[in-house]
Protein backbone atom coordinates (compact mmCIF):
# COMPACT_ATOMS: atom_id res chain seq x y z
CA UNK A 1 0.00 0.00 0.00
CA UNK A 2 1.72 3.59 -1.23
CA UNK A 3 1.75 6.53 1.11
CA UNK A 4 3.06 10.17 0.54
CA UNK A 5 5.10 10.57 3.33
CA UNK A 6 6.15 14.63 3.78
CA UNK A 7 8.35 15.22 6.36
CA UNK A 8 9.81 18.74 7.79
CA UNK A 9 8.71 20.52 4.14
CA UNK A 10 9.88 24.35 4.44
CA UNK A 11 8.48 26.30 1.16
CA UNK A 12 9.11 30.01 0.31
CA UNK A 13 7.61 31.98 -2.57
CA UNK A 14 9.18 35.38 -3.25
CA UNK A 15 11.45 34.68 0.18
CA UNK A 16 8.92 34.62 2.23
CA UNK A 17 8.51 31.41 4.29
CA UNK A 18 4.75 29.73 4.17
CA UNK A 19 5.48 26.08 4.82
CA UNK A 20 7.74 25.83 8.26
CA UNK A 21 8.37 22.14 8.94
CA UNK A 22 5.35 20.29 7.83
CA UNK A 23 4.48 16.82 8.30
CA UNK A 24 2.09 14.32 7.03
CA UNK A 25 1.46 11.02 5.97
CA UNK A 26 -1.62 10.45 3.32
CA UNK A 27 -1.95 6.49 2.71
CA UNK A 28 -4.33 4.84 -0.26
CA UNK A 29 -7.37 4.07 0.95
CA UNK A 30 -7.74 7.14 3.02
CA UNK A 31 -8.84 10.36 3.23
CA UNK A 32 -7.22 13.01 4.79
CA UNK A 33 -8.77 16.36 5.43
CA UNK A 34 -6.39 19.68 5.94
CA UNK A 35 -8.26 22.90 7.14
CA UNK A 36 -6.96 26.10 8.51
CA UNK A 37 -7.63 29.64 8.21
CA UNK A 38 -6.80 31.86 5.19
CA UNK A 39 -2.85 32.10 4.18
CA UNK A 40 -1.51 29.41 6.34
CA UNK A 41 0.06 27.93 3.51
CA UNK A 42 -2.78 24.91 2.45
CA UNK A 43 -2.98 25.89 -1.03
CA UNK A 44 0.93 25.94 -1.60
CA UNK A 45 0.96 22.50 -0.01
CA UNK A 46 -0.98 21.54 -2.86
CA UNK A 47 1.29 23.20 -5.45
CA UNK A 48 4.37 22.35 -4.02
CA UNK A 49 3.54 18.66 -4.08
CA UNK A 50 2.57 18.77 -7.99
CA UNK A 51 5.79 20.75 -8.91
CA UNK A 52 4.55 24.29 -9.34
CA UNK A 53 7.78 26.49 -10.42
CA UNK A 54 7.00 29.29 -8.47
CA UNK A 55 7.48 27.41 -5.07
CA UNK A 56 10.49 26.87 -3.53
CA UNK A 57 11.70 23.98 -1.25
CA UNK A 58 14.17 25.17 1.07
CA UNK A 59 14.40 21.78 3.49
CA UNK A 60 12.62 18.53 4.02
CA UNK A 61 11.83 15.33 1.33
CA UNK A 62 8.12 14.21 0.01
CA UNK A 63 8.74 10.47 0.08
CA UNK A 64 6.13 8.34 -2.70
CA UNK A 65 6.83 4.43 -3.78
CA UNK A 66 10.46 5.38 -2.60
CA UNK A 67 11.54 8.15 -4.69
CA UNK A 68 11.42 11.88 -3.66
CA UNK A 69 8.96 13.44 -5.63
CA UNK A 70 10.45 16.93 -5.42
CA UNK A 71 13.21 15.88 -7.26
CA UNK A 72 10.61 15.17 -10.59
CA UNK A 73 8.73 17.02 -12.83
CA UNK A 74 5.69 17.76 -12.35
CA UNK A 75 4.57 15.41 -15.50
CA UNK A 76 7.00 12.52 -13.92
CA UNK A 77 5.08 13.16 -10.44
CA UNK A 78 1.79 12.93 -12.05
CA UNK A 79 3.21 9.47 -13.89
CA UNK A 80 3.97 8.01 -10.49
CA UNK A 81 0.81 8.37 -9.25
CA UNK A 82 -0.12 11.88 -8.17
CA UNK A 83 -2.72 13.75 -9.12
CA UNK A 84 -4.06 17.64 -8.05
CA UNK A 85 -7.65 19.41 -8.82
CA UNK A 86 -7.00 22.89 -9.18
CA UNK A 87 -8.94 25.44 -6.79
CA UNK A 88 -9.08 27.74 -10.18
CA UNK A 89 -9.06 25.51 -13.11
CA UNK A 90 -7.91 26.60 -16.15
CA UNK A 91 -10.13 27.24 -19.61
CA UNK A 92 -8.47 25.84 -22.68
CA UNK A 93 -10.51 27.01 -25.96
CA UNK A 94 -10.36 24.45 -28.66
CA UNK A 95 -9.62 21.67 -27.01
CA UNK A 96 -12.42 19.32 -25.83
CA UNK A 97 -12.12 17.69 -22.74
CA UNK A 98 -12.05 14.50 -24.40
CA UNK A 99 -9.35 15.20 -26.20
CA UNK A 100 -7.41 16.55 -23.32
CA UNK A 101 -8.20 13.02 -21.59
CA UNK A 102 -6.97 11.28 -24.48
CA UNK A 103 -3.89 13.23 -25.03
CA UNK A 104 -2.89 12.97 -21.21
CA UNK A 105 -3.41 8.79 -21.44
CA UNK A 106 -1.69 8.65 -23.94
CA UNK A 107 1.27 10.50 -22.89
CA UNK A 108 1.24 8.53 -19.83
CA UNK A 109 1.47 5.21 -22.20
CA UNK A 110 4.34 6.56 -24.18
CA UNK A 111 6.32 7.67 -21.11
CA UNK A 112 6.18 4.20 -19.81
CA UNK A 113 6.47 2.67 -23.92
CA UNK A 114 8.17 4.84 -26.72
CA UNK A 115 6.70 2.43 -28.90
CA UNK A 116 2.64 2.82 -27.59
CA UNK A 117 0.38 3.97 -30.18
CA UNK A 118 -1.91 5.56 -27.65
CA UNK A 119 -5.09 3.75 -26.99
CA UNK A 120 -7.38 3.42 -29.78
CA UNK A 121 -10.31 5.63 -30.51
CA UNK A 122 -13.27 2.86 -29.75
CA UNK A 123 -11.81 1.43 -26.67
CA UNK A 124 -11.38 5.21 -25.32
CA UNK A 125 -14.79 6.35 -26.13
CA UNK A 126 -15.89 3.43 -24.46
CA UNK A 127 -13.86 3.84 -21.32
CA UNK A 128 -14.84 7.76 -20.90
CA UNK A 129 -18.58 6.85 -21.37
CA UNK A 130 -18.45 4.41 -18.56
CA UNK A 131 -16.52 7.01 -16.14
CA UNK A 132 -19.26 9.72 -17.21
CA UNK A 133 -21.84 7.24 -16.43
CA UNK A 134 -19.88 6.56 -12.67
CA UNK A 135 -19.89 10.30 -12.47
CA UNK A 136 -23.68 10.77 -13.97
CA UNK A 137 -22.27 13.47 -16.38
CA UNK A 138 -23.99 13.98 -19.66
CA UNK A 139 -22.18 12.45 -22.47
CA UNK A 140 -22.27 15.68 -23.95
CA UNK A 141 -19.85 17.22 -22.04
CA UNK A 142 -16.99 15.50 -23.40
CA UNK A 143 -17.68 17.38 -26.62
CA UNK A 144 -17.15 20.75 -24.82
CA UNK A 145 -13.64 23.00 -24.77
CA UNK A 146 -12.12 22.65 -21.38
CA UNK A 147 -12.98 24.63 -19.06
CA UNK A 148 -14.50 27.06 -21.43
CA UNK A 149 -17.61 28.84 -20.42
CA UNK A 150 -17.67 26.31 -17.57
CA UNK A 151 -19.61 27.48 -14.60
CA UNK A 152 -17.91 26.48 -11.35
CA UNK A 153 -19.60 23.47 -10.86
CA UNK A 154 -18.91 22.12 -14.26
CA UNK A 155 -14.88 23.04 -13.90
CA UNK A 156 -15.00 21.11 -11.19
CA UNK A 157 -16.89 17.97 -12.11
CA UNK A 158 -14.45 18.31 -15.33
CA UNK A 159 -11.23 18.34 -13.08
CA UNK A 160 -13.17 15.01 -10.87
CA UNK A 161 -13.65 13.29 -14.79
CA UNK A 162 -9.60 13.60 -14.55
CA UNK A 163 -9.38 12.18 -12.12
CA UNK A 164 -11.82 9.52 -12.88
CA UNK A 165 -9.99 8.74 -15.93
CA UNK A 166 -6.19 8.90 -14.93
CA UNK A 167 -6.94 6.58 -11.62
CA UNK A 168 -3.97 8.58 -9.56
CA UNK A 169 -3.11 6.50 -6.53
CA UNK A 170 -2.88 9.92 -4.43
CA UNK A 171 -5.42 12.49 -5.00
CA UNK A 172 -5.22 16.46 -4.00
CA UNK A 173 -8.30 18.12 -4.10
CA UNK A 174 -7.40 21.56 -3.15
CA UNK A 175 -10.40 23.56 -2.03
CA UNK A 176 -12.83 21.98 -4.50
CA UNK A 177 -15.86 23.55 -2.81
CA UNK A 178 -14.47 27.00 -3.61
CA UNK A 179 -17.33 29.00 -5.40
CA UNK A 180 -19.86 26.05 -5.98
CA UNK A 181 -23.43 26.38 -4.32
CA UNK A 182 -24.95 23.77 -2.22
CA UNK A 183 -26.38 21.60 -5.51
CA UNK A 184 -23.07 21.79 -6.96
CA UNK A 185 -21.15 20.48 -3.85
CA UNK A 186 -23.13 18.03 -3.52
CA UNK A 187 -22.94 16.71 -7.18
CA UNK A 188 -19.07 16.74 -7.09
CA UNK A 189 -18.66 14.91 -3.69
CA UNK A 190 -20.88 12.31 -5.11
CA UNK A 191 -18.18 11.77 -8.06
CA UNK A 192 -14.97 11.84 -5.30
CA UNK A 193 -17.13 9.37 -3.46
CA UNK A 194 -17.79 7.02 -6.46
CA UNK A 195 -14.37 7.10 -7.14
CA UNK A 196 -13.43 6.13 -3.92
CA UNK A 197 -11.61 2.53 -3.33
CA UNK A 198 -8.74 1.35 -1.44
CA UNK A 199 -6.18 1.82 -3.97
CA UNK A 200 -6.70 5.74 -3.93
CA UNK A 201 -5.92 8.11 -1.11
CA UNK A 202 -7.50 11.63 -0.98
CA UNK A 203 -6.20 14.68 0.64
CA UNK A 204 -8.62 17.13 0.66
CA UNK A 205 -8.13 20.86 1.42
CA UNK A 206 -10.81 23.02 2.86
CA UNK A 207 -12.11 26.34 4.71
CA UNK A 208 -15.20 24.50 6.08
CA UNK A 209 -16.87 21.45 7.20
CA UNK A 210 -19.57 21.75 5.09
CA UNK A 211 -17.54 19.50 2.72
CA UNK A 212 -16.79 17.21 4.73
CA UNK A 213 -20.27 16.81 5.14
CA UNK A 214 -20.38 14.84 1.89
CA UNK A 215 -16.40 13.36 1.49
CA UNK A 216 -16.36 11.90 5.06
CA UNK A 217 -12.57 11.85 6.10
CA UNK A 218 -10.63 9.51 8.58
CA UNK A 219 -8.68 11.77 9.42
CA UNK A 220 -8.77 16.01 10.07
CA UNK A 221 -5.77 17.80 10.21
CA UNK A 222 -5.38 21.81 11.37
CA UNK A 223 -2.99 23.70 9.82
CA UNK A 224 -1.47 26.95 11.34
CA UNK A 225 1.40 29.31 10.59
CA UNK A 226 3.12 26.54 7.38
CA UNK A 227 2.50 23.60 9.79
CA UNK A 228 0.34 20.82 10.74
CA UNK A 229 -0.78 21.54 14.45
CA UNK A 230 -3.71 19.32 15.21
CA UNK A 231 -4.93 16.08 13.81
CA UNK A 232 -7.95 13.79 15.05
CA UNK A 233 -10.87 11.82 13.71
CA UNK A 234 -13.92 14.06 11.68
CA UNK A 235 -15.23 15.20 15.20
CA UNK A 236 -12.35 17.64 14.99
CA UNK A 237 -13.93 19.37 11.90
CA UNK A 238 -17.17 19.42 13.77
CA UNK A 239 -15.32 21.39 16.70
CA UNK A 240 -14.25 23.88 14.34
CA UNK A 241 -16.92 24.27 12.26
CA UNK A 242 -18.64 25.57 15.86
CA UNK A 243 -15.36 27.26 17.41
CA UNK A 244 -13.43 28.47 14.42
CA UNK A 245 -9.96 28.76 14.63
CA UNK A 246 -9.40 30.98 17.33
CA UNK A 247 -8.40 28.56 20.06
CA UNK A 248 -6.11 26.64 17.60
CA UNK A 249 -4.35 30.12 17.45
CA UNK A 250 -4.12 30.54 21.25
CA UNK A 251 -3.05 27.35 22.19
CA UNK A 252 -0.06 27.55 19.02
CA UNK A 253 0.50 30.84 19.44
CA UNK A 254 3.92 30.36 21.32
CA UNK A 255 4.68 27.28 18.89
CA UNK A 256 8.42 28.13 17.90
CA UNK A 257 9.44 28.16 14.46
CA UNK A 258 11.84 25.16 12.85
Amino acid sequence: MSQLVIKNLHVSIEDKEILKGLDLTVEQGKVHAIMGPNGTGKSTLAYTLMGHPNYTVTAGEVIFKGQNVLDLEPDERSRLGLFLAFQYPVAIPGVTVANFLRTAINARRRAANPEDKGVPIPEFRKMLKERMDLLKMDHNFAGRYLNDGFSGGEKKRAEILQMATLTPEIAILDETDSGLDIDALRIVSEGVNALMNKDMGVLVITHYQRLLNYIKPDYVHVMLDGRIVESGGPDLALHLEDQGYDWVREKYDSVPEG
